[in-house]
């Protein structure tokens, strides 16, 4: 984890740099607490998806927990019946 002042953000070049070569996130602190967050637009995208997949994932769980299934058998049946496949 890389953690820089504030000051440091006007060195953009450098900042850019740590972002690229780490691959991580740089926490920007202001007198000593944390304020923002740069990151590499290749690992926000990433992170943006994973936290989409776990999303989907949970809203499956929940469906099936609450009985929002149906049997694939049937399903592709009625599919096949419908469109004559």
């Amino acid at each position: 984890m890389q953690i820089v002042p504030m000051r440091d953000l006007k060195n953009t070049v450098e900042i850019e740099r740590r972002c690229a070569e780490s691959n991580e996130p740089v926490f920007v602190t202001k007198n000593g607490y944390g304020k923002l967050v740069v990151m590499d637009i290749d690992y926000y995208e990433r992170t943006m998806r994973k936290i989409d997949e776990a999303a989907l994932v949970n809203k499956g769980i929940a469906d099936y927990e609450a009985g929002r299934v149906v049997d694939g058998k049937k399903s592709l049946k009625k599919l096949r019946e419908k469109y004559g496949i």
